[in-house]
């Protein structure tokens, strides 16, 4: 019988208990003795957001269909538990055996937004793993890093021994054999992360050196060995229909961010928005089976108890068998209580039609995201959606039977004006218009419209990744622009404003951008602190800016320049299909104001047909050449 690793005073002391003591439906669970590495899974964030993300429940599933491996899950503990383990020294432990991470031969941490860097470091820290990876003795976990800010690896390269740049599902076996034959030979762990370095998609940052300009930007980055590659490739998984995905995911004892059963219909997406970063590191576009879909749920909703199944993709009206993944559910779960998630659609006939099928409409709202406010700013960013299609969506959605509707918008995009800011207020007016265009006995209560913009980051590999941001006062004063005008339309009282902090913005693309030398500051925060800074109550600007200050590192130097079309940024030596070449091209249409098409209305040379499948060969279209 397992023993927990917190007694009962504990557990009954902190919030949740059930975020520590695993024993959840379909966790897995082998004999210590029978397997021949132990990997810990980590997302440093609190259980409830962990366990929601869909990208660890695939290595969970895949990582533990193999005999020789037993993967394990943990994430951060609340802060009053982090209290609690430190005044008693007790070690951060994995749920499934509640065993020590130190005993571990990986701790893997998935990355998957910039504000949970302190949290990696707590992670470590409680786990009694040395926080700079230079530190680490023979017996210590190698540590790994992956997941979209992976992407960017190097504010966090002081603390990973190596980093996994792609999908999970090509190299990983690749990597766990490598593992297994160092240490049957009896190899140090400088020459298997030597030897890993070798491996496509593995960076090992202790194996490259990096050299500055008098002015702070990069001169050099390259390998400090040979042999060692100087460019690390982003690995695909390009036949998602055959991939490994969990049909008997782990049921949580508590509720949780997504509680429901996740179906991903596809990767990547066709719009190429310009501040998007996942559009373009997940390119190119791949979609499973219709069969497959079809099975996973059918399996996932009977090995789970779920009574909700989401549709998981960065632009689900995209899918090309939509309507008979919809229609399929609707009809195989009729009369089971079974409420389908439909994120990520655009408003159009189908979907208002499919969403009045599988949601109460008075209870429900729409959610559109115009990005920006005028036409002229949506043709910057590449939104490819005119006024007239949002409007028109939203008439349908009211003659449907919606009043409710939400509008998510950036501030503080490349090239924005004042009259830009000034256009979200009339354009939510302009909507709130069409729904009293209706006979009020047509009409479902009042028009409730929610308009809520964030602060836009500039992102590695996308076309905005040369672009300058603002000080947290401009940020404000564009939200109060907004705020303003929307007070002078007509329809005021059916508009409601919400906007994001501006400080969270500032350091988010610190990060985003960041280099080695950030780490200093990571490290330095962490230490007076700095815990859980995605959430609002524990987010303390004046913490950060001292350890800025401490270490020497400018911000403002990450954040408030525009670089050069030429300058070496951080990220340069990975390769992730998209060329740069064609990201300065986006750039300078961006500037032009110029709309560049979908993948499937014309392919523009992006660099992802190199991967030879997806949307790419759809009806084996001619592909330019990239750039």
């Amino acid at each position: 019988m397992r023993k927990l690793a917190l007694n009962d005073e504990i557990l009954l002391s902190v919030e949740k208990p059930a975020r520590y003591i695993g024993g959840e439906v379909n966790s897995v669970m082998k004999r210590r003795d029978e397997v021949a590495i132990r990997f810990a899974m980590c997302f440093p964030d609190v259980y409830e957001i962990g366990m929601s993300h869909l990208g660890i429940q695939i290595l969970y599933d895949m990582f533990n269909r193999r005999e020789d491996v037993w993967c394990e899950r943990v994430y951060s503990p609340w802060v009053d538990l982090d209290r609690i383990m430190r005044e008693q020294k007790i070690p951060l432990f994995a749920l499934e055996s509640q065993d020590p991470i130190r005993a571990f031969d990986f701790l893997g941490i998935t990355l998957q937004y910039e504000m949970c860097y302190a949290n990696v470091l707590q992670i470590l820290d409680l786990s009694g793993i040395p926080l700079l990876a230079a530190e680490r003795e023979e017996d210590c976990p190698l540590v790994i890093g992956g997941g979209p800010c992976a992407y960017n690896p190097e504010p966090l390269a002081a603390f990973f021994d190596l980093f996994y740049i792609g999908e999970g599902e090509t190299v990983y076996d690749s990597l766990f054999d490598l593992y297994k034959a160092c240490r049957s030979e009896g190899l140090s762990r400088r020459e298997f992360l030597r030897r890993a370095a070798r491996i496509p998609g593995i960076y090992v940052p202790s194996l490259y050196e990096v050299t500055y300009h008098e002015d702070g930007t990069i001169a050099s980055f390259a390998p400090t060995e040979e042999g060692i590659p100087a460019v690390v490739e982003k690995q695909v998984e390009m036949n998602l229909t055959d991939a490994p995905y969990p049909e008997a995911p782990v049921v949580p004892f508590l509720k949780v961010t997504q509680d429901r059963v996740v179906l991903e219909i596809q990767r990547g997406c066709i719009r190429g928005c310009r501040f998007c970063q996942a559009g373009m590191i997940y390119r190119p576009t791949r979609e499973r089976s219709l069969a497959c879909l079809k099975e996973h749920a059918r399996r996932m909703l009977e090995n789970t108890g779920h009574e909700e199944i989401s549709l998981s993709s960065l632009s689900s009206s995209d899918y090309s068998e939509l309507p008979g993944i919809v229609n399929f559910l609707i009809d195989e779960f009729r009369g089971q209580n079974i409420n389908i998630s439909l994120p990520s659609l655009r408003i159009d006939a189908f979907s208002l039609d499919v969403m009045s099928k599988v949601q109460d409409v008075r209870k429900s709202s729409l959610t559109f995201a115009p990005e920006a406010g005028s036409q002229r700013l949506r043709d910057v960013i590449n939104k490819g959606l005119t006024e007239e299609i949002i409007l028109q969506g939203a008439d349908e959605a009211f003659h449907g039977g919606w009043n409710k509707v939400k509008l998510y918008f950036m501030l503080g995009l490349p090239l924005e004006t004042e009259e830009d800011r000034r256009e979200i207020a009339h354009l939510a007016d302009k909507i709130a218009r069409k729904y009293y265009e209706l006979p009020k006995d047509h009409r479902n209560g009042k028009c409730q419209i929610t308009v809520s913009t964030s602060f836009f980051v500039p992102k590695p590999f996308t076309p905005f990744q040369w672009a300058s941001m603002f000080r947290p006062g401009d940020y404000l004063g564009y939200a109060k622009t907004v705020n303003h005008e929307i007070k002078a339309m007509l329809n005021q009282k059916s508009i409601r404003y919400n906007w994001h902090p501006a400080d969270v913005t500032l350091l988010e693309g610190v990060f985003a951008r960041g280099d080695r030398r950030v780490s200093a500051a990571i490290l330095e925060a962490y230490r007076q602190g700095a815990l859980y800074d995605a959430w609002t109550e524990h987010w303390n600007f004046d913490r950060w800016l001292r350890a800025f200050e401490k270490t020497g590192v400018d911000m403002d130097f990450y954040t408030l320049r525009e670089r050069g079309l030429d300058e070496q940024f951080p990220w340069d030596f990975i390769r992730v299909g998209v060329t740069k070449q064609f990201l300065k091209k986006e750039w300078q249409r961006a500037h032009e104001e110029t709309v560049t098409p979908n993948c499937r209305v014309q392919c523009s040379g992006c660099g992802a047909a190199a991967y030879r499948g997806g949307v790419c060969v759809e009806g084996s279209r001619k592909v330019p050449q990239a750039g």
